[in-house]
């Protein structure tokens, strides 16, 4: 098993409120747009838009950026910790989380909703 990576979901205050997922994989932090908030119990789906990755330091942030800059907005750490990887594939990453508030078990699943390929699902097993 890998060493244990970084795990943070960031609570964004954008255009519309959502949850940034993001995981340490190869030096960066891969992201997911999540609309609606995490679900910490099982058998609650929720859609997750794969964005563009991020510096291993902006797991740390918190602030606002600036109007006209991309993501503008508040930003605030709603959870963080680290997590185990289980399994990774193009179409599936099953992850152990150890954050303040999600624990356990969490699957992200390229569902392609829409025939969009950055749509996956992200849910507690």
């Amino acid at each position: 098993m890998e060493p244990k990576k970084i795990y943070v979901i960031q609570k964004h205050y954008a255009s519309h409120i959502h949850w940034d997922l993001r995981l340490e994989f190869d030096g960066t932090l891969k992201s997911w747009a999540v609309p609606k908030e995490p679900s910490k119990v099982t058998g609650i789906k929720r859609l997750a838009v794969q964005v563009q990755d991020h510096e291993k330091s902006y797991a740390d942030f918190e602030g606002t950026i600036p109007e006209g800059e991309y993501g503008a907005g508040k930003v605030e750490i709603w959870d963080k910790g680290t997590y185990d990887l289980i399994e990774r594939s193009d179409k599936k990453i099953v992850v152990d989380i150890q954050g303040r508030k999600l624990k356990g078990k969490y699957i992200l699943l390229n569902s392609k909703l829409g025939g969009k390929k950055e749509n996956w699902l992200f849910f507690r097993e």
